[in-house]
């Protein structure tokens, strides 16, 4: 069985999570199908961006409980891990498209992308304690950074379930869409980074990462320079200054 489905469309690589009779679970096989699939995502120079989303009626409902019983401590633990972690270490830009439930192992392929969309009809639910587990998979350290503490505090402690809109106002989502635009919405935001040179976006994309460990405005500028220095020497920028000289020469 395929736990997960590729699409192409327009240099953006559609990846869905598909075990919908499960609400598509976190579980071995899918997290070793994400692993085979980013191998050839990354290597293929025709793909400049991803777009996760979940087959209906969820995004997906956490980890298969079955899988972690069964793990034998920490290394089972990272081979369920291993498939959201491929979104969080890619080196190309992603988006989630979140049309239903992201509950808890769930929530991390969410947290792993770069953009959040949240439909209307997501709900994200971080759930660990619910269910007598402690957060895992870098679940609260994401959360931070991409919210707040109290925001953190909020959904792992005292259970705080937010929908769509509500992971917008706190930061969780860029945008809150209608269901039947998500989907359209987060492909067109992914092609406009597939349609920029895929080795100026992946090394913008890792300079913007990055940033986490500059302190000092004079650092920032040294963290950049060097990336910008070798992309004003790529024929893009090059053709695109020789164009406008000769613009400016013709009048």
């Amino acid at each position: 069985m395929d736990y997960v489905q590729l699409e192409h469309v327009d240099g953006v690589a559609v990846i869905t999570l598909s075990d919908p009779d499960r609400r598509n679970i976190a579980s071995l096989p899918m997290s070793a199908e994400l692993n085979n699939l980013f191998d050839q995502i990354e290597a293929d120079e025709s793909i400049g961006a991803i777009v996760l989303t979940g087959a209906a009626p969820a995004f997906s409902a956490g980890a298969d409980l079955e899988d972690l019983l069964a793990g034998g401590g920490r290394d089972g633990l990272m081979a369920v891990y291993e498939g959201f972690l491929r979104f969080a270490n890619t080196p190309l830009p992603t988006v989630a498209a979140v049309n239903g439930a992201a509950v808890g192992a769930g929530m991390n392929f969410v947290l792993a992308c770069d953009v959040v969309l949240a439909g209307e009809s997501a709900k994200f639910d971080s759930r660990f304690l619910q269910i007598g587990i402690a957060p895992g998979g870098g679940h609260t350290w994401r959360l931070r950074n991409d919210t707040s503490l109290q925001t953190v505090k909020a959904m792992v402690l005292f259970s705080e379930v937010l929908s769509g809109k509500e992971a917008e106002r706190v930061g969780l989502a860029w945008r809150c869409l209608p269901d039947d635009e998500l989907l359209d919405q987060a492909i067109s935001m992914a092609k406009k980074a597939a349609a920029a040179p895929r080795e100026l976006v992946l090394r913008t994309k890792k300079t913007i990462v990055d940033t986490e460990f500059v302190r000092t405005s004079e650092e920032s500028v040294e963290h950049e320079i060097d990336t910008q220095v070798w992309s004003m020497g790529e024929p893009e920028f090059v053709n695109l200054v020789s164009k406008l000289r000769d613009r400016i020469s013709s009048k």
